[in-house]
């Protein structure tokens, strides 16, 4: 009852003080900051690896894949990380705006639900040291993971994994670099009960930071691990 009153609450605010569209300042719809022309315009993952979400002429594997499987059993991307979403992501993480966090866990839920994603028990966010949070002052994947879960109904937990180690940024850094760089990175604080769940990460670029956590995640007991990202980067170097 409370849930359907806050829904209906939600919906007259939006009619009185519609939000304003992040990306033009013009006015928001469906109860997002962003107007229909911007969401029209996204650059929507098409055809992807199923392991790695790598862009490909059609659905399937990649090389990288078929030679060397990785950790996570499957991972989605709801956009390219190009024009605007790169926008977006810079805001997310520099920015310190907890609004464009809620707008990226909005659009995520949403290409899960058109694609029909298959769903997770749980939804877990890639963790971020505790120096980087004190520098950013929030979490952006907690944030995205925690909207995203609110609207498909998925349960999310960030208390599940701990980063460990204070890890170099990783632009710049090339796959065997990256790896490195993450390696042991992660632990498994508290062990879901979830048998199947979902990464959630704003950026996936050569999936070493997802790879990594995944693999923790398995030998902490998970027997799937899916990968979900907001963007995309591509092609994979």
């Amino acid at each position: 009852m409370h849930s359907q009153v806050n829904k209906t609450a939600e919906r007259i605010l939006d009619w009185l003080l519609p939000p304003s569209c992040t990306l033009c300042g013009g006015r928001g719809e469906f109860g997002l900051p962003l107007c229909t022309g911007c969401w029209q315009d996204l650059p929507r993952l098409g055809h992807a690896c199923q392991r790695c979400a790598e862009p490909l002429p059609q659905d399937g594997l990649c090389g990288r894949c078929l030679r060397r499987a990785p950790p996570q059993d499957l991972a989605h991307g709801a956009f390219l990380y190009a024009d605007p979403v790169d926008r977006l992501v810079q805001r997310l993480k520099f920015g310190g705006r907890l609004g464009t966090a809620r707008l990226a866990g909005a659009l995520l839920a949403a290409a899960a639900r058109s694609a029909q994603w298959e769903r997770p028990q749980l939804l877990i966010p890639v963790p971020l040291h505790r120096a980087r949070l004190r520098q950013r002052g929030y979490d952006q994947a907690q944030a995205i993971a925690a909207e995203c879960g609110r609207r498909l109904g998925i349960p999310m937990d960030s208390r599940v994994c701990q980063r460990k180690s204070a890890t170099a940024p990783q632009p710049g850094l090339s796959r065997a670099e990256r790896r490195r760089n993450l390696r042991g990175a992660f632990v498994v604080a508290n062990p879901p009960e979830a048998r199947h769940v979902a990464v959630i990460d704003d950026v996936m670029t050569t999936g070493a930071t997802a790879g990594e956590l995944a693999a923790a995640l398995k030998r902490g007991g998970v027997e799937r691990v899916d990968v979900w990202a907001l963007c995309r980067a591509g092609p994979d170097r």
